[in-house]
């Protein structure tokens, strides 16, 4: 029978560690999400697998924030993240830097997300646009590839933690 780990037998890195430690070559872009549960979660879960950078754009709202702390539990003073109000400007400047933009969005000629073939070389930049209006036109025209969540309901809508925390899988497992 399996017995469960208990906290001290999980080999957690103390923020230093995990300032020090290599980074996954993925950069997060939250642009104008509402919820800051759902940033909690996002900084979380890019905590679990050691993600270089999150950026936060536009409405959405930045740590220090009580609503924020409780669901990213410490994550916010692990991950690094910066606020710049205008995704276009931010898309751009990653894209000077060599970053392959991806939009995280339902759109036409979009690569399923289980077709993408990431490269370790490279470093890419997912982004996640608002709960109800998705990524702006804008940056899907400006974005390397559009990749979708293939969904098979009614609802053909995600959460966007959800959303962020199976492509940081997805991605994390086949460039490791």
């Amino acid at each position: 029978m399996n017995r469960k780990l208990k906290n001290s037998e999980l080999n957690r890195k103390d923020v230093a560690q995990f300032k020090e430690a290599t980074k996954t070559p993925l950069i997060i872009v939250l642009d104008n999400i509402r919820s800051l549960n759902n940033i909690g979660s996002v900084f979380r879960t890019a905590d679990a697998f050691l993600i270089e950078k999150i950026y936060l754009c536009g409405i959405t709202a930045q740590p220090p924030h009580r609503d924020i702390q409780k669901t990213a539990l410490g994550a916010t003073d692990a991950v690094d993240w910066e606020y710049v109000e205008d995704i276009i400007a931010l898309s751009r400047k990653l894209k000077q830097e060599n970053v392959l933009l991806c939009a995280i969005e339902q759109a036409e000629d979009a690569v399923l997300l289980q077709d993408f073939k990431p490269e370790s070389t490279n470093k890419y930049a997912l982004i996640f646009g608002n709960e109800v209006k998705g990524v702006q036109q804008e940056v899907v025209s400006l974005s390397d590839t559009v990749i979708e969540i293939p969904q098979f309901g009614t609802k053909h809508s995600l959460n966007i933690s959800v959303s962020a925390g199976i492509c940081i899988w997805e991605f994390f497992s086949k460039m490791t």
